[in-house]
């Protein structure tokens, strides 16, 4: 189990480090970082446990010294102002765009809207999908990532079927904060479940014996079906979100959703036909 452990952390941290090695981030700074949340996931754990978090506790638990978790337990932990908001905001607007009649054209594609108006506009649309996020805030910030403009009439036009941050590497990365531990917190939370009906969905499709040529036949399905499935749940909890219908009641205040990613790379030559026969 240990080995299995082992080999599940490398391959969880090796695309990380790329990404760390890429931004000149050393491996001190990391092993700090690391410190830090092992004494926050400590605490957590004892807390939750109606244990009292004390510095000789948490020392056990992680094994630092009682020095160690003392000053990082007094190191006031910096939040980076992430662009999270304009993202979840952005995407919900897009697919408000994608899915509600009122913004599509006679075809059912989005139409091209009017900035402002009650009823068939961009601001119409906002309005509905983003919260209070203002109209020109959001054109802006949607235009900035290259997922609108404005047409020769001066209406907004949809420029691309998802919202994806094409310019902005800062908003790439806080994506990754966030969508990579929403799929980890999934498997931790599936991990330790013992009742199968309290599972959360979690599923892939995937081979390893595929020619190139078959690739871009499947990335345009998922691109086309994925997106397809992900507008039918964004129906449906925008009708819950209280944020996009304030007439929503009910207790709680929760966060929940569903991703749908491509990947593809090479499988490493194996040393023997992988199809035969032979013993």
């Amino acid at each position: 189990m240990e080995n299995i452990l082992k080999y599940a952390i490398r391959h969880i941290l090796k695309p990380l480090v790329r990404i760390l090695h890429r931004k000149g981030v050393a491996v001190g700074e990391l092993n700090e970082m690391l410190k830090q949340i092992y004494v926050e996931v400590s605490e957590d754990v004892l807390a939750a446990a109606g244990e009292r978090p004390t510095t000789s506790r948490i020392a056990i638990a992680t094994g630092l010294t009682r020095k160690e978790v003392a000053q990082l337990r007094q190191a006031i932990a910096v939040d980076v102002d992430a662009p999270t908001g304009s993202y979840n905001r952005g995407a919900r607007v897009m697919t408000g765009w994608l899915a509600d009649a009122e913004f599509l054209d006679a075809e059912g594609k989005p139409a091209h809207l009017p900035l402002h108006g009650e009823r068939g506009s961009f601001a119409a649309l906002v309005s509905r999908y983003s919260g209070d996020m203002p109209t020109r805030a959001m054109f802006q910030e949607m235009e900035r990532v290259g997922a609108v403009q404005r047409d020769a009439a001066g209406q907004v036009q949809l420029m691309a079927a998802g919202y994806i941050p094409h310019s902005d590497e800062a908003e790439k990365l806080s994506i990754l904060g966030t969508d990579v531990a929403a799929l980890m917190n999934t498997i931790a939370h599936n991990l330790t479940t013992q009742e199968r009906s309290q599972l959360h969905f979690q599923r892939k499709v995937s081979y390893d014996n595929l020619p190139v040529e078959a690739l871009p036949v499947f990335k345009a399905m998922v691109a086309r079906d994925g997106l397809d499935l992900l507008i039918k749940f964004n129906a449906y909890l925008a009708t819950q979100d209280r944020d996009s219908n304030p007439q929503v009641e009910g207790t709680g205040c929760m966060r929940a959703g569903v991703g749908i990613y491509y990947f593809e790379e090479p499988v490493a030559a194996q040393p023997e036909d992988r199809n035969s026969d032979d013993v």
